[in-house]
């Protein structure tokens, strides 16, 4: 079985997102939505609440599971037996940063990484844009998935 996760903090889910995990479940038997827990990291969103804007969006995919975790994402993906870790790339700055990511994970396990590139109609979106745009009272809704909802 070829399992992959895709690691974030979805604060919140966008579209770039949905786009990469979209793709993703085609590459993959099984994709595993790894939401991490960074308790330095001040989130917008609580993790409940992240966790169902993932689940309620990918709700009709049996091959997406969506879970949480702490620590370095090369130890869980050996605690779930996942050999392949997903990221997408937007832009040039995107590939330097995850690059350097990939070859530590390299270094420390044999798990790979697999990039995808956003599609070129969301690679500006970014979830930092996206929770600027919902602090400012803009209109969201274009950024992200119909799942996520903000009440505030």
């Amino acid at each position: 079985m070829r399992r992959a996760i895709f690691p974030g903090s979805f604060d919140p889910l966008t579209l770039g997102h949905y786009d990469i995990i979209e793709r993703g479940i085609t590459l993959f038997d099984e994709l595993v939505i790894a939401i991490g827990i960074n308790a330095e990291k001040k989130y917008m969103f609580p993790l409940e609440e992240r966790t169902k804007f993932i689940e309620r969006a990918f709700a009709n995919e049996p091959k997406i599971k969506v879970v949480t975790y702490k620590g370095l994402t090369v130890d869980f993906c050996k605690e779930i037996n996942a050999d392949f870790i997903l990221r997408g790339l937007r832009n040039p700055g995107d590939f330097e940063f995850e690059k350097a990511i990939a070859h530590t994970n390299r270094k420390l396990s044999e798990i790979e990484t697999v990039f995808l590139l956003t599609s070129s109609g969301k690679s500006y979106i970014s979830s930092s844009i996206v929770r600027d745009v919902i602090r400012n009272g803009g209109d969201y809704t274009g950024l992200v998935p119909e799942t996520v909802k903000v009440s505030r």
